[in-house]
């Protein structure tokens, strides 16, 4: 969930979208594409600034296929033209619960591992989490993953903590605790447009099973929220990375590669003031930006060769540090910065805070979840 992308990149009603899905899996998906394999070309369909350009130049100079490169500004976006069918594209760059609630509809080819020799790069343990949302690992590989907690100024938010010690800032209580977030609601909260991170948040923090559908636990979400609400500046649908770095915000729902970009951003306008970024010890939403290869790709063969060149141990570490974001890659860590390091990020199994899978939700629950959403989004 690389939040400044899509407002969490993961937000809204997915309702509409996955009854299509139902539809398209009644009809049945084409899952024999019709290669064309004299063209030397592999058609990519990612996010906004998601990868270093001279990447893809070092990709056709290897293997002289051109890459014809176009970006989404949202999983919606991306998931319409999926399940419209015949969009023309060999690799695409779902999220986690994305890829999930489309996998029943037969979106995606499998992989075919004898063509990904780089498969092995990848971490053991981050991909046996990805199987939540791919059971067996089989359409898809990790493109960058993260931990969503929040992020704040460590300044500001150190001139309003109470001076007996009382509080701590490793708890959600920072966004939806009213008596905690009160302290800072005059320096900025901010909250991306996530109700599928921020729901779950809201459970965890209530002490309940993030991922649960039960409606009754919804509400006591819904409760919460609007008992946080007026503390709540900005719930936005643009980046609050630059609202955090600019000083308009103190504290925003965040994961670890946007902390990283808004310290970035600090520095290069010489502002020497630090941003932390914490994991809530409730738990934190844990979510995966896949490569996936459509059912219907043109150019599959290519598309594989494309794929494994981006698991290259070297092209991931250098992909990761141009866009400041993990990449999962057991074999790049040793060409990591500690910042961007999986072990680094990563809680140690049996401590740190819970990690909870984005998972797709059924349509009745989406529905339930947006008109909670939409309350709490009015203050009404």
């Amino acid at each position: 969930m690389r939040p400044p992308r899509e407002s969490c990149a993961r937000c809204g009603s997915r309702a509409a979208v996955e009854l299509l899905i139902l539809l398209v899996a009644a009809c049945g998906y084409p899952q024999t594409p019709a290669p064309v394999a004299s063209e030397r070309v592999v058609n990519v369909y990612n996010w906004f600034d998601y990868i270093k350009p001279e990447l893809l130049k070092a990709f056709t100079a290897q293997s002289g296929i051109a890459v014809h490169y176009d970006v989404f500004d949202s999983n919606n976006t991306l998931q319409a033209k999926l399940l419209t069918g015949h969009s023309g594209y060999d690799v695409v760059f779902p999220s986690g619960a994305y890829l999930n609630a489309m996998i029943p509809a037969g979106v995606f080819l499998t992989l075919d591992r004898s063509k990904l020799p780089n498969l092995t790069n990848l971490d053991p343990q981050l991909m046996r989490r990805l199987a939540a949302q791919d059971p067996g690992n089989e359409h898809a590989v990790i493109y960058t993953w993260g931990i969503t907690g929040f992020a704040y100024d460590v300044e500001k938010i150190k001139a309003r903590l109470p001076k007996d010690g009382s509080s701590s800032t490793d708890s959600w209580a920072m966004l939806f605790d009213p008596k905690f977030a009160s302290r800072f609601a005059d320096c900025g909260i901010g909250l991306y447009e996530s109700p599928n991170v921020i729901v779950p948040s809201v459970m965890a923090w209530l002490g309940e099973q993030p991922n649960t559908e039960d409606l009754g636990v919804l509400k006591k979400a819904e409760d919460a929220l609007l008992a946080a609400r007026s503390n709540i500046r900005k719930i936005g649908t643009g980046s609050l990375v630059d609202d955090l770095a600019s000083g308009e915000l103190c504290v925003i729902i965040a994961s670890n590669g946007d902390a990283m970009q808004a310290q970035e951003r600090r520095r290069i306008a010489g502002n020497p003031a630090q941003i932390r970024f914490v994991l809530p010890r409730e738990g934190a939403v844990l979510w995966f930006d896949v490569a996936a290869i459509p059912a219907d790709a043109p150019h599959p063969q290519n598309a594989h060769r494309f794929i494994n060149f981006l698991l290259d141990a070297q092209v991931a570490a250098q992909n990761s540090q141009a866009i400041h974001f993990p990449n999962g890659n057991l074999a790049a860590q040793p060409r990591m910065p500690p910042e961007l390091a999986n072990a680094t990020i990563f809680p140690n199994e049996g401590s740190g805070p819970a990690l909870i899978p984005e998972l797709a939700k059924s349509e009745a629950y989406v529905r339930a979840r947006t008109r909670v959403w939409t309350r709490f989004r009015t203050g009404q």
